[in-house]
């Protein structure tokens, strides 16, 4: 089910008035309705992927269960590696197999070999890397110590497949999110309400940046590079960041400002990203609950971190991985590599981590890095790394054909959009959500409110399925 969809219009008010009214008082009957209602939410794509979710929940469910039991170390580490391999295995199979098939034959090919190599017809299940890692990291807590294995098989399949952030993050970890359904809930009306201004200001972000940028960036990558102008290229892949930007902050915005109405708080997983003033500040402000996923699992496990060139080598294979989580596509591993060979140079120079917001006399190093985003951004939304190649060289090499083209650009209502989005994010960087602190006069705050409204109705069209950019990873 998408978020905007008339069937999502029905389904959250039913699924509210259930959960606050007729299953307020019992804790346990309030778990297993929100549960329902999430296999339901996530039944609406396929009823066929509920059956995955379900596998993969109670084998981490019981898994937790036996680390909590083992009397040993080793026994304890033995259980962690069978959870593992059933999480990677089941993403590996239904996301991965036909990647290394095609792999494998190439490989075989250069040597003169004609392998006939099987390929995998299935469809991808909608946010599989996600679920999988949720419920991953659960087993990997309970090793560590950090959170006891919980008896409540409702509690933790609930915290699983919690619909509003099921199929696209945050991903949460179940020393945040799982408490919350193992202790009676009060609502809330103050959080309540600052939820539904969070789940605004998303669809603000998906239907009227996100959706009208992706257009222009489909028609941008998808024509002949070779006889189109530089600045319509730069262009194109500039909205192709606010496009991304726009439609997966957007889909959080939503998620966590939903969760609010259930009383349940999300993780951050946004935090105006483009406006850092360098690549690991990047990194700390996007996809927040993936970038710490892979420093706390990753990242640190690898060891030799403490030395400058452990840590060389642990960014570039914490990065690789993290491009390949995102698709089985070469271009998402170099998009990966190239965060993490940007990222080498603040090493070199033991630069230490910013924790100041950004000011106007920031601008040439939010400029920079906003740059270099961009150029791995080419490789991201590329179909091959050989094009992503053309793109960029004709972008350079056409930078003075037909230069009138910055004028068409800069006119352009999208253009305009993404002006807007920059402008009131810079202006509430210091907030979790752009809408939080909104001025106290009632009438001014219904005003934005009522604006924001008028052109959500200009841009939305319910009979169009508005899918989301990260439902395929």
């Amino acid at each position: 089910m998408l978020f905007p969809s008339f069937a999502f219009l029905v389904f959250l008010p039913l699924v509210f008035l259930g959960y606050w009214y007729a299953f307020a008082k019992n804790l346990r009957l309030q778990n297993i309705f929100l549960l329902v209602a999430s296999y339901l939410f996530y039944g609406w794509w396929d009823w066929r992927f509920l059956g995955l979710l379900f596998f993969s929940s109670v084998a981490d469910f019981l898994i937790g269960l036996a680390i909590d039991r083992a009397p040993t170390i080793r026994t304890k580490r033995r259980w962690v590696a069978l959870s593992v391999l059933i999480n990677l295995s089941l993403l590996g199979t239904f996301k991965y197999f036909n990647f290394f098939v095609d792999g494998m034959h190439d490989l075989l090919a250069t040597v003169g070999l004609q392998p006939n190599l099987p390929l995998l017809r299935i469809l991808l299940p909608v946010g599989i890397s996600f679920y999988t890692f949720q419920s991953l990291s659960y087993t990997i807590d309970i090793r560590r110590g950090s959170i006891k294995a919980t008896h409540d098989p409702i509690a933790f399949l609930a915290f699983v497949s919690f619909f509003p952030q099921l199929v696209a993050g945050p991903i949460e970890r179940a020393t945040n999110l799982l408490p919350q359904f193992l202790t009676p809930r009060q609502f809330d009306r103050g959080s309540a309400v600052d939820g539904l201004r969070q789940m605004l200001w998303g669809f603000f972000k998906k239907l009227v940046v996100a959706d009208t940028c992706g257009v222009l960036a489909n028609e941008a990558f998808a024509g002949d590079v070779s006889a189109t102008p530089g600045i319509s290229l730069f262009f194109g892949v500039f909205f192709f960041a606010f496009q991304i930007y726009g439609d997966f902050s957007g889909y959080s915005d939503i998620a966590i400002g939903c969760a609010r109405l259930f009383g349940i708080r999300l993780s951050q997983n946004f935090a105006t990203p483009y406006f850092s003033r360098s690549i690991s500040e990047f990194w700390r402000r996007w996809h927040i609950s993936l970038s710490t996923w892979f420093r706390d699992y990753v990242y640190m496990p690898l060891g030799g971190w403490r030395t400058k060139w452990g840590r060389l080598r642990n960014i570039l294979i914490t990065f690789a991985v993290s491009g390949l989580w995102h698709g089985a596509n070469w271009t998402f591993i170099v998009w990966g590599v190239l965060h993490g060979l940007f990222y080498v140079p603040e090493i070199l120079r033991n630069g230490k981590a910013r924790r100041d917001v950004a000011s106007l006399r920031d601008l040439p190093s939010m400029l920079w890095t906003f740059t270099l985003v961009l150029v791995a951004w080419v490789f991201f939304r590329s179909a091959t790394v050989r094009t992503a190649f053309a793109y960029l060289y004709y972008m350079v090499a056409n930078a003075f054909l037909h230069p009138g083209a910055l004028l068409k650009w800069l006119a352009r209502p999208e253009f305009g959009w993404v002006l807007v989005l920059l402008v009131v994010e810079w202006l509430a960087r210091k907030q979790e959500h752009a809408l939080e602190r909104l001025p106290g006069s009632v009438v001014l705050r219904w005003a934005i409110y009522l604006l924001i409204t008028l052109v959500l109705l200009l841009y939305i069209d319910l009979s169009v399925p508005n899918e989301f950019i990260y439902f395929q990873f």
